[in-house]
């Protein structure tokens, strides 16, 4: 393992020092350690955010409720995945007083790493591992059977192991109503801000980071939606093959509305960071993804709006569930728009300029969905 990635970050509580050499977290983005290989000292941080000198009782946390969180590729500072999960610990360590460490993978051989330093470890002793993301559940697959006394918890994919807890959304039925929103709105003359569409436009695009069964429930949902709006819209789609490469996702973006596209729709992690660069330049729109990226990114004058994934939501829970001494290993939840796990939000500059009759409609979609009187496609040949 390259050590030079990982060094030590910062708790919402003391924890103790020992056994953490090559764990790495963050509160804002990636760090990494010297090239001289020095170790750091482990930084305390109280749930009010200011650092504090961790006693000798808070050093064993013997009474503690500590979680490991191992991120998704990407990292940090994403606007989207990562930070929506880092949401939802940050709230259960003020709401519940617990303890958590952070690591960034720097790629998918690494998640076994990590997975297995926080299982192995016995000071602090985890008391529940959180594996973000579906490109992990290989690794967990093997991981988990070796340590059957440590809880896990992965979002995204569902690992059929007895001391694993399962996340999974319904990533398609909010794709459904932000496709919806791209295809009426590339039917018409709109403009906000600085950006416009076509007019005449007959296709609006789709960016993916690493293509796979979940990242096709996205393009499935949002095609579906585009073509329930208008079936005359055609939706380009590429896949970068990454989900931390906002070079490969502008140079996507910028194809597509160099072809006529005037909208293009994410689920690229950071990749997207570079759709909403290739939105600005072209004076064109873009939709975010995970969570409100017109929040989260400075491209507030671009992104029309964001379908939001309540992976903060499952953290929570997961956590909330460890503390109370409930945690439901060997349990597999599924998240939709029945159950608040996605939705659409509309941004925070051009929402309101959106035109009623617009979002009335996406907002019968979704009843109509939540209801069941429309089915959403999970797979884009079957749209």
């Amino acid at each position: 393992m390259d050590t030079e990635r990982f060094d030590r970050r910062k708790f919402v509580k003391g924890v103790g020092a020992a056994g953490l050499v090559g764990l790495a977290g963050c509160t804002g983005g990636p760090e990494s350690g010297g090239s001289d290989g020095e170790d750091t000292e482990a930084s305390t941080t109280a749930a009010d955010g200011e650092d504090t000198e961790a006693s000798e009782t808070e050093m064993s946390g013997s009474e503690t409720t500590n979680i490991g969180m191992v991120y998704a590729t990407g990292g940090l500072g994403d606007g989207s995945f990562n930070d929506q999960a880092q949401t939802g610990i940050q709230q259960a360590a003020e709401d519940f007083d617990l303890s958590f460490d952070e690591s960034e993978p720097g790629s998918v051989s690494q998640f076994g790493t990590f997975q297995q330093q926080y299982a192995q470890s016995t000071d602090p002793d985890y008391d529940l591992v959180s594996c973000i993301g579906f490109l992990q559940a290989d690794a967990l697959s093997e991981t988990a059977p070796d340590y059957p006394e440590q809880d896990f918890m992965i979002v995204d994919s569902v690992v059929d192991a007895d001391n694993v807890r399962s996340y999974t959304f319904k990533e398609h039925e909010g794709s459904y109503l932000v496709g919806q929103l791209a295809g009426l709105l590339t039917s018409q003359s709109f403009s906000a801000g600085d950006s416009s569409t076509a007019g005449d436009s007959t296709n609006v695009g789709f960016v993916g980071g690493v293509e796979s069964s979940l990242i096709a429930k996205f393009e499935a949902g949002f095609t579906a939606g585009v073509k329930a709006a208008n079936d005359d819209i055609d939706v380009q789609t590429t896949y970068t093959g990454s989900f931390s490469d906002p070079s490969a996702g502008q140079e996507a973006a910028l194809s597509m509305y160099s072809s006529g596209a005037d909208i293009v729709y994410h689920a690229a992690g950071n990749t997207g960071t570079g759709v909403f660069q290739a939105a600005r330049d072209e004076g064109r729109f873009a939709i975010g993804v995970d969570r409100d990226q017109s929040v989260t990114t400075d491209y507030q004058d671009v992104i029309l709006a964001s379908m939001v994934k309540r992976v903060d939501t499952a953290v929570y829970n997961a956590a909330e569930s460890t503390v109370n001494g409930n945690f439901e290993a060997g349990t597999a939840t599924s998240l939709g728009l029945a159950e608040d796990g996605v939705d659409i939000v509309y941004g925070t500059e051009l929402g309101d300029q959106i035109p009623d009759d617009v979002s009335s409609e996406v907002q019968s979609s979704r009843e109509g969905i939540v209801a069941g009187d429309i089915s959403v496609p999970q797979d884009p040949d079957n749209v």
